[in-house]
């Protein structure tokens, strides 16, 4: 019990922060912008973790770049700036709506448009579709009907 109790424990403190104690900085207002921008910042490793959250060696050296940036006077934006230049938009966890991005951005609603009139032509065409006509059996067709029902 008391394994399951530790072990639940430290799963639930693994996700709080991958900085370690040599990145903090001594400004706490200069800390808390470098963790703002760390949290929006895509660790290229694990791809899903911001680089405030990853471990990885790449992770850390760009939190030391956000921090060596900010230090040296740079805005947010200005840093940020900076390791879209040298990295690529895809370091950024939300990519922004310019350039060839909107393309990307506005795939999804588009394709969904474009399914929804496909279904609804679908559908159209199939309620204005006639029933097929109903001929009645001829005398001939029905004698030949009645004897083959009695043979069986």
């Amino acid at each position: 019990m008391r394994q399951a109790l530790a072990i639940l424990l430290m799963v639930i403190a693994l996700p709080l922060s991958a900085v370690q104690p040599d990145e903090v900085l001594d400004d706490p207002v200069l800390e808390q912008r470098a963790r703002d921008l760390s949290k929006g910042l895509r660790c290229l490793v694990c791809q899903n973790e911001s680089i405030d959250e990853s471990e990885a060696p790449l992770a850390r050296d760009l939190r030391l770049l956000v921090r060596e940036r900010l230090v040296g006077g740079d805005s947010d934006s200005q840093a940020i700036d900076f390791i879209v230049d040298r990295y690529g938009e895809y370091v950024l966890l939300r990519p922004t709506v310019t350039g060839s991005n909107w393309l990307l951005w506005a795939a999804g609603p588009l394709m969904l448009l474009l399914a929804s009139a496909i279904g609804f032509g679908y559908l159209r065409t199939r309620q204005g579709a006639s029933e097929p006509e109903v001929v009645a059996l001829s005398d001939t067709e029905k004698n030949r009907l009645a004897e083959l029902l009695k043979d069986e």
